[in-house]
């Protein structure tokens, strides 16, 4: 699978979420039953630590309607705050029960700094 290109603007200390829904070529909603989703976000691709991860055990990125393909990636504000880049590169996978891994999406992240603050 080709993976389709998004870039990403998360705004420092405001809550991101984000509904993703994965179609075929044809339209047709990709089935995620037992399916297990992640994503990273890493300042440059090299880097060998993530800035931070989204996955289905810390509740970042949940498969939320397996049927219709539906993900939804979520970092909360308190996290989002204490995010400390300008630009960065990230991608979304998908692992299915068999084993294999699909990047579904990518792109770059933007981080908007936050002015505001508690």
């Amino acid at each position: 699978m080709t993976p389709g290109r998004l870039d990403l603007l998360i705004y420092q200390g405001a809550t991101f979420r984000r509904i993703l829904r994965l179609q075929d070529r044809l339209g047709a909603a990709i089935d995620l039953t037992g399916c297990i989703v992640r994503m990273q976000i890493r300042q440059a691709i090299t880097d060998a630590l993530p800035l931070i991860d989204l996955t289905e055990t810390n509740n970042r990125a949940i498969i939320t309607d397996a049927t219709n393909g539906e993900i939804t990636l979520t970092i909360e504000a308190e996290d989002s705050a204490s995010l400390d880049f300008v630009k960065g590169f990230y991608d979304v996978e998908v692992e299915y029960s068999d084993g294999t891994v699909d990047r579904v999406l990518e792109g770059k992240v933007k981080l908007s700094k936050e002015v505001t603050r508690p």
